[in-house]
């Protein structure tokens, strides 16, 4: 389970003598970190003997509420659950007032039942201990767009872009502006430094297709290390951007006028020794490639919750938008769902480019593994690849509302099969209750259609 030890804390103590605070957290199935603050003199007991957590800590909706259904509550009695650190993730937080560390943690598979079984970490893990004792070893990496928001609302009370360093704020769409990245030096300075600071490969910074919108790529590595790289640096981005008088908006669509917000997930296998084994000559790749873009697609719709999770990510899917509609897939083509970029041979990959930003990266990562493990088992062909225009030649396209998507996962038995029917019963629990709260409520755009109109 990659649990660090004991001397890793007391190392990281000796070396860190002024850091008070420790911001120990778990990721729940929502991508939303949870846990305590704790103080210095706490530290070690939690590396000796894990730290014990509530299992409904990992059984909530995205607004921290109990869910009665998945089983974490009443049945157990809200029981203890022990969780452990992972190796390398004692960090600094350099953006804290008071010095502040943060460490991850994740349940037991044993100490930390029942809440465990609900762990997405745990998701991820299986799938890849899975294909790699089929001899393949996953690599991915992550593309994470985001928007700069003002911490203050405008006059009507709605979010707005943040202030630039000439006190102007971003009104026009400059994709790929390189004035637009000087004039947020001061975040990304901080942003990079912290990114050193954890050990977070932060690369190339892109403006993207909205006034305060922002895409930085991270370097690709062995999954699960990426995965939780990116997890920590969604965290890391929120905490520098709250320094700088910003709010850091993971939101897959917060403007319904501007681009939605992506998470780019890039994968391929590689052999034991690490060599790609998706490299090839020829631009699509080899027929191994083309199995896990044929499991991918196949299995789309039955992962479609997992990749858009909340009601508002189905707000992104819009033609001719840069988010792909349909179950297609392209050489060097960013109409289609899944794009295999071009470049030299030896780094052949596919981009994966459904996922929202809001989307959780171990679930997300779990299911595009798992798909790609089923098109290679069943020999899966995804058929030609699409050239030109993949919105106006899509056949089919996905579902763009939320219910149908929690239907289909729900249905499906290849997901219970590859994700586990015991973690599927405690997210779809909770999605269900956030679909029930969700249209249960009574907002700005009822009023506006029914009021007067009804």
């Amino acid at each position: 389970m990659h649990f660090a030890s004991v001397q890793h804390a007391e190392e990281f103590l000796a070396q860190n003598p002024d850091i008070e605070l420790f911001e120990l957290f778990i990721l729940d199935a929502n991508g939303v970190p949870r846990g305590k603050l704790l103080h210095r003199d706490e530290l070690l007991a939690v590396y000796q003997s894990g730290r014990p957590l509530p299992s409904t800590i990992l059984g909530l909706t995205v607004n921290g509420d109990d869910v009665e259904d998945s089983g974490l509550v009443w049945e157990v009695g809200d029981i203890d659950c022990r969780a452990y650190p992972l190796a390398g993730s004692l960090t600094r937080l350099p953006w804290r007032r008071i010095p502040t560390a943060a460490v991850q943690v994740s349940m037991h598979p044993q100490q930390g039942q029942p809440a465990a079984i609900a762990d997405p970490r745990h998701v991820l893990i299986r799938v890849i201990e899975q294909l790699q004792a089929a001899g393949y070893h996953p690599v991915m990496a992550c593309e994470l767009e985001f928007y700069l928001l003002d911490q203050r609302r405008d006059a009507n009370g709605r979010p707005q872009p943040a202030l630039d360093a000439d006190g102007g704020r971003p009104r026009q769409t400059q994709v790929y502006g390189l004035r637009e990245l000087e004039q947020i030096e001061p975040f990304l300075a901080d942003l990079y430094a912290a990114c050193k600071a954890q050990g977070i490969p932060a690369r190339t910074a892109i403006s993207e297709y909205a006034p305060g919108q922002v895409e930085i790529t991270l370097e690709h590595g062995a999954a699960l290390a990426a995965m939780d790289q990116a997890v920590r640096y969604k965290r890391l981005v929120k905490g520098v951007a709250h320094k700088h008088g910003m709010q850091a908006c993971f939101m897959a669509k917060p403007f319904d006028h501007l681009a939605g917000t992506g998470m780019h997930m890039h994968v391929s296998l590689a052999d034991a020794q690490g060599h790609n084994l998706f490299a090839a000559e020829d631009p699509a790749g080899t027929p191994l490639l083309r199995q896990a873009v044929g499991g991918m697609l196949k299995s789309l719709l039955d992962s479609l919750l997992l990749f858009c999770p909340n009601a508002n990510s189905y707000r992104r899917f819009q033609a001719n938008s840069y988010a792909p509609l349909a179950p297609t897939w392209g050489v060097d083509n960013r109409t289609v769902s899944l794009r295999v970029p071009g470049g030299p041979a030896n780094t052949r990959h596919i981009e994966h480019r459904i996922c929202g930003a809001d989307a959780n990266p171990y679930l997300a990562a779990a299911a595009i593994l798992a798909g790609i493990q089923r098109g290679i088992g069943e020999q899966l062909d995804p058929g030609a690849p699409v050239e030109g225009n993949g919105y106006a030649q899509a056949k089919e396209l996905l579902p763009t509302d939320w219910l149908t998507a929690l239907q289909a996962l729900e249905r499906s038995t290849w997901a219970r099969e590859a994700l586990g029917g015991e973690f599927l019963g405690v997210y779809l629990a909770v999605k269900r209750a956030e679909y029930r709260q969700f249209m249960a409520e009574v907002g700005e755009q009822d009023w506006r259609w029914y009021l007067s109109n009804a």
